[in-house]
């Protein structure tokens, strides 16, 4: 997957093939079962070309790495301990990105949580005038369709 990552476009067996060969000696054959095998798993899509096929990465490296920490966080019996465990291992710089990650994910809505839970008070609203109407009272114009309704 990195020599894929790396070439960030779709590539061919020979292609990695011989990136590869510049560090050690490696078969075609390999090269290709591996490829097939990502395809298979869904890591890579492949277009064919001729005789061969062109691989392209499904996703990111970023988005890979994120999904490594969030299976093995789902595998923690103790979510916060796991994630403090974490946090713990981490250096200054990998801290910072987290917080700046943090305020990027939040954007700037977060800084109001009050509207959140807004759009859910018309709803419930809505609901609290037909109460009445069922018990003592009946004249509230609110339950008239409800009545008919029925």
């Amino acid at each position: 997957m990195t020599r894929v990552w790396k070439w960030n476009r779709p590539v061919t067996v020979r292609e990695v093939l011989e990136d590869l060969q510049q560090e050690r000696s490696i078969a075609y054959t390999t090269v290709m079962t591996v490829l097939d095998n990502l395809h298979q798993k869904g890591w890579v899509r492949r277009e064919a070309e001729g005789r061969a096929y062109r691989y392209e990465a499904v996703s990111t490296r970023a988005a890979y790495a994120a999904a490594l920490m969030n299976d093995a966080w789902a595998q923690s019996d103790n979510a916060a301990a796991a994630l403090v465990a974490f946090f713990g291992m981490m250096s200054d710089e990998q801290r910072q990105a987290l917080t700046d990650a943090v305020r990027i994910v939040q954007g700037p809505e977060s800084a109001e949580p009050p509207e959140a839970p807004e759009p859910a008070r018309p709803a419930e609203e809505a609901v609290r005038p037909a109460e009445p109407s069922e018990g003592a009272g009946g004249d509230n114009p609110g339950s008239a369709p409800e009545a008919d309704g029925r």
